[in-house]
């Protein structure tokens, strides 16, 4: 995230996995190759702030799940894109240097519902 904040194209190419997807949650979805992602960040698809709220994480071997709400300042081709989201990544340790790389993100809007959470909480098993 600071990396797309400050710009910085050689850690943002560091950071994401050739076969990296962006998934944006729009109708109809939309997606971003890595090439793609990695320009528009530096351009046309620009983040001024960042915040998250709850966060989930695990981990799978050499693979992690992030998932996150967040509040973002961000523009789009010149659009306002500010508001909260919902951000899901897939990080992967790469074999050769062993380092984290981000493979997919999928961002969109969180359901505005206040009655969800605890209608979905309800089916939870284990309570």
């Amino acid at each position: 995230m600071r990396a797309w904040i400050g710009r910085d194209v050689p850690t943002l190419k560091a950071l994401t996995s050739r076969n990296f997807r962006m998934v944006i949650g729009s109708k109809p979805a939309t997606i971003l190759d890595s090439k793609s992602w990695i320009e528009a960040a530096g351009t046309r698809f620009l983040c001024k702030s960042y915040r998250f709220g709850d966060v989930y994480a695990r981990s799978h071997g050499n693979m992690v799940i992030f998932a996150g709400q967040m509040e973002i300042e961000a523009r789009v081709a010149g659009e306002d894109w500010s508001g909260q989201l919902w951000v899901t990544d897939l990080w992967r340790k790469s074999r050769v240097r062993r380092r984290w790389q981000l493979v997919e993100r999928l961002l969109s809007r969180p359901e505005a519902s206040p009655e969800l959470p605890a209608a979905i909480r309800s089916l939870q098993l284990w309570r």
